[in-house]
């Protein structure tokens, strides 16, 4: 018996030790990825181009006449955030401000679609920033949205003092998107009237359930528990509490939700998942078919276009 109790206890010393190890790996794998930020930024102008032909050309032509403009954000843990901004194509008729949210391990560029969508076709002011640790913003580590929205909500603040525009939205794509829904049910100025979110997940917990089922083909317990266990403790953010659902239930503004079909990266279900949370207030749905994770626009540019523009417009009667 007591040879038994010892193989016991040290299998299970074993199996502590193990996925505390595994949840240390988990953890830095997702939210200390390499490379990233400057190092990174070559890939992400190959990854504009192939979103959209051309919007890298269509950026540097802009920003070398200084109409697209370099800005910064310095928080009150001393961390300083970057964003480029642009005034709308017509800004004697301006429709508003596009606040634009970028991708897990993305940057500003990768969204340059959205960009010239906003300004060119839509007539809208834009800004999209780097968020923690992506493209030229400093940052120890991801935060995968959840305090992401408190820099973002500092953006809108920003953007708002420079065009004092009564109409603003906030539209995100997976990462970004995930951003935008935990940042809705937050207390928020009046002049944010409507977010549309592309592709964001439920909440970190069943985005890394999924991407550790996905990746490594590994259940949730014990290393996914012992990685949150690991954030809390190092970044001071839970994956449970970083809940896009739980911050939907409180939204009451405008929101088009839009999702691929065909994405296995965020599964298709998180769709439902955020538009039945959100019971106050408009929303809309458009499932993008056969469109990959992050391709809505890429495959359906014109029929993206129309949707976010109708959407708005509904939104400003609301």
């Amino acid at each position: 018996m007591r040879k038994l109790f010892r193989i016991l206890a040290t299998l299970t010393l074993a199996l502590c030790v193990g996925s505390c190890l595994a949840g240390k790996m988990v953890c830095n794998l997702a939210l200390k990825p390499t490379p990233h930020g400057v190092e990174d930024i070559e890939r992400t102008r190959h990854k504009a181009d192939s979103l959209l032909p051309g919007a890298t050309a269509w950026y540097d032509s802009l920003h070398a006449a200084g109409i697209f403009r370099d800005t910064t954000l310095i928080c009150e843990d001393g961390c300083s955030l970057h964003a480029v901004y642009a005034p709308a194509a017509d800004t004697a008729s301006a429709q508003g401000s596009a606040l634009i949210v970028h991708g897990y391990t993305d940057n500003h560029l990768v969204f340059l679609y959205l960009a010239k969508m906003y300004r060119d076709s839509l007539n809208y002011n834009v800004l999209l920033p780097d968020l923690r640790y992506h493209g030229y913003s400093e940052g120890e580590a991801i935060q995968m949205g959840w305090l992401d929205r408190l820099d973002v909500e500092k953006w809108a603040e920003l953007a708002h003092a420079r065009w004092n525009d009564a109409f603003m939205v906030v539209h995100g794509v997976s990462m970004g998107a995930a951003t935008t829904m935990m940042m809705s049910g937050d207390d928020l100025p009046a002049y944010i009237r409507a977010f549309v979110e592309d592709c964001g997940y439920a909440s970190v917990w069943d985005q890394f359930k999924a991407s550790l089922g996905q990746r490594f083909h590994l259940p949730p317990f014990p290393v996914l528990h012992s990685a949150n266990i690991v954030c809390r403790r190092r970044y001071g953010w839970d994956f449970k509490e970083a809940s896009s659902v739980k911050q939907l239930a409180k939204c009451e503004r405008p929101m088009l939700f839009i999702h691929g079909d065909a994405d296995k990266f965020v599964p298709f279900g998180h769709l439902q998942m955020n538009y039945d949370a959100k019971v106050n207030g408009y929303k809309e749905m458009w499932v993008a078919e056969g469109a990959v994770h992050a391709n809505a626009y890429a495959r359906y540019p014109e029929e993206y276009t129309r949707r976010v523009r109708d959407f708005l417009a509904k939104a400003r009667t609301l």
